[in-house]
């Protein structure tokens, strides 16, 4: 399984927004991790509208979470950024197979989605972001 791209972005900015601990722009983490600031601003959208960070506007603006890291799951985060009902055609509910029901892949391919999904549960922003400085150094070199 691949996550979509705005997935990508999102948990890099969401992982950003943990280890600089403030408000932080668009232009600074697109600097960071040399990625378009108009695809981050798109993300920044959603991740506001999903409640994971707060934007404010003006001279010193930016993103930052909306909560603590450690209130932040990785499950939920990809569950609110990915097309899960999509997964493969048939289990969208918007397409006919000519062998649903005698076909054991629907049920096959959601067992391996929910594992997926329940591994990511366990971790949270706080964790996969791990040490502020050393993440920092890492994205921030001198």
């Amino acid at each position: 399984m691949q996550l979509n791209l705005r997935t990508d972005y999102a948990l890099r900015m969401l992982m950003a927004l943990a280890a600089k601990d403030e408000v932080v722009s668009i232009d600074w983490i697109a600097d960071q991790y040399g990625i378009s600031r108009n695809h981050l601003a798109k993300v920044a959208q959603e991740l506001a509208a999903a409640g994971f960070v707060e934007t404010q506007r003006g001279r010193g603006g930016g993103l930052r979470l909306a909560r603590p890291p450690a209130q932040i799951n990785v499950g939920e985060v990809v569950r609110q950024l990915e097309n899960l009902t999509g997964f493969v055609a048939c289990m969208g509910g918007k397409e006919i197979c000519a062998i649903d029901g005698a076909c054991g892949l629907k049920p096959a391919l959601s067992g391996a989605l929910e594992a997926f999904l329940a591994h990511l549960d366990r971790f949270d922003l706080a964790q996969i972001t791990g040490s502020q400085s050393g993440f920092l150094r890492q994205l921030v070199p001198e």
